[in-house]
């Protein structure tokens, strides 16, 4: 199970207006699932705003077991790409924080080569965690974490059953080369 904690929409140098097709078309897709959808909106202008105009959308939830997993999306920068349309931006994040929540694990695919990089720095002990389908980026990350501190991981595919919804998962296993600060001053 799965509910969304409050999202936010932010734009700088753009009309407020923006706010409200975002958030509009982002519950669209999410008021499907979930009828109490809270997004706060965050507009800035003039000095505080900086100086090139955008616009986004961060959307977070939380399972029952305390996981949170994220979506964001964010216009293109002025003359950068295809303009982006804000009911466009909306629906796009919202399906990919649904797909977030099907690939599960516990960590979202974004901040999966994080989660084995303090596995791989941490104690010299044995480091467990579950992760939805790896991401390219994330297999990339374990072929540089095998050439730099040649460490490998123990990699089990764990097939969706009746425990683990949504799609398949794979659990994580290495033991860490114990890393410490050299800098830290001693007590």
């Amino acid at each position: 199970m799965t509910s969304l904690t409050p999202g936010c929409r932010y734009s700088v140098r753009v009309s407020p207006q923006m706010a409200n097709r975002i958030v509009d078309s982002a519950r669209s897709i999410l008021n499907k699932f979930i009828p109490d959808i809270y997004i706060y909106t965050d507009h800035m202008k003039g000095v505080n705003s900086g100086k090139s105009p955008g616009f986004g959308l961060s959307l977070v939830a939380e399972t029952t077991s305390g996981t949170f997993l994220s979506a964001e999306l964010a216009s293109n920068p002025q003359g950068q790409g295809a303009a982006v349309l804000p009911e466009d931006l909306g629906r796009n994040c919202a399906r990919l924080l649904l797909e977030e929540i099907y690939r599960g694990g516990c960590v979202d695919s974004t901040n999966q080569s994080l989660a084995l990089l303090l596995m791989t720095l941490g104690q010299q002990d044995v480091s467990k965690v579950l992760l939805g389908p790896l991401s390219p980026y994330t297999i990339e990350f374990l072929r540089h974490l095998k050439s730099f501190f040649q460490i490998m991981f123990k990699i089990e595919t764990k097939p969706c059953g009746e425990e683990l919804k949504g799609g398949d998962k794979v659990l994580m296993t290495c033991v860490g080369i114990g890393f410490s600060n050299l800098s830290k001053t001693l007590k």
